[in-house]
């Protein structure tokens, strides 16, 4: 295909338009990310998540200009939620990160959760693909920043970056939901604000209890569904080889990214971070786990789609009817269903 050509290339037009056709999920949308899937595996993926007004955006848009004058190519996806009433998004991302057009060797990408819970949409992990094959080998991955289940971005990066601010007692909350656990970085922005140091060193604490796993390899396992229990001894990665010395104790790192202060210790921590996976199997295992995550959930789609193109209309309406008349469960009504 000409267009893939072109995005691999490096052409920005094919890259945006190549991403848009992925978005839309046509049915060429398969055949265009096999054949751009043999030149992917080469990029860095950086997740950076947390609640809104922690200045995920702004974070991210100096992490972009550093790592672009450090001579990195880099991909920007910021993902903005959708309207559950409207179906639109303002993303406005696009707008805060506005001052990175005058970066040539940054993408940046706005795109709509459409629904998908986990801050994700549901087809980033296919634009990151897109990203790595057009030749940016880092990409920034940021969710919509709805609060605390958004995990799902521990099955698309190699590093997480989690964004807490002082004086709104998320990182107590952090911890009891387990946004904390899918951290790598802990970034406590906005520091220039009063309790920023006592906000740290409450974190601090937090990740120092916490249990020793392997890697993430654990969170990965607890996170990613039906298939990574049950396959994982397989694939190597039921058990860590990891032990209390050679495992990640997340960072701690304070930054004020208005005025960008912090950067280049953040910049520290994410290739410290980096280096250790490299060094151990964790880079191996985040890789093999997130492609069988990956691989779960195409198979839902199209188990889901198939069963729904299966089922008769008037078949479904009468189920649905059997379980608004208390004659039938929903667990019952799923077997009615499945059996046909």
């Amino acid at each position: 295909m000409e267009l893939v050509q072109a995005a691999i290339a490096g052409d920005r037009r094919a890259i945006a338009r190549l991403i848009t056709l992925i978005e839309s999920e046509i049915k060429e949308a398969p055949a265009i990310l096999a054949e751009i899937y043999p030149y992917t595996g080469r990029a860095y993926v950086i997740g950076i998540t947390g609640a809104p007004g922690s200045g995920k955006s702004t974070l991210v848009n100096q992490l972009a200009k550093s790592y672009c004058d450090l001579g990195r190519r880099v991909g920007v996806i910021a993902v903005d939620a959708t309207s559950p009433f409207s179906g639109g998004a303002i993303l406005g991302d696009r707008v805060r990160m506005r001052d990175l057009g005058q970066y040539p060797g940054v993408f940046v990408r706005s795109m709509a959760s459409r629904g998908n819970l986990g801050g994700l949409a549901r087809t980033t992990p296919a634009v990151v693909k897109v990203l790595d094959a057009a030749g940016y080998d880092l990409i920034l991955v940021e969710t919509v920043g709805t609060g605390q289940l958004e995990v799902e971005i521990a099955r698309t990066a190699h590093t997480v970056l989690v964004v807490e601010m002082p004086g709104t007692g998320d990182e107590i909350q952090s911890i009891k939901a387990g946004v904390l656990e899918i951290a790598d970085v802990v970034v406590v922005n906005k520091s220039d604000r009063d309790g920023a140091e006592r906000t740290a060193a409450i974190l601090e604490a937090m990740l120092s209890t916490r249990e020793r796993w392997a890697g993430s390899g654990l969170v990965y396992s607890d996170h990613s569904g039906a298939l990574l229990p049950r396959l994982a001894k397989y694939l190597g990665g039921e058990k860590s080889s990891m032990t209390e010395e050679t495992s990640w104790r997340p960072r701690v790192v304070r930054t004020v990214a208005t005025r960008g202060e912090g950067i280049a210790d953040l910049l520290c921590a994410i290739e410290q971070h980096r280096q250790h996976l490299l060094t151990t199997r964790e880079w191996e295992e985040r890789n093999r786990l997130r492609l069988l995550s990956e691989i779960e959930q195409v198979l839902r789609r199209r188990l889901m789609e198939r069963l729904l193109h299966q089922v008769e209309l008037d078949h479904l309406a009468e189920v649905v009817n059997s379980v608004l008349a208390r004659r039938l469960d929903p667990y019952a009504a799923a077997e009615q269903l499945l059996c046909g």
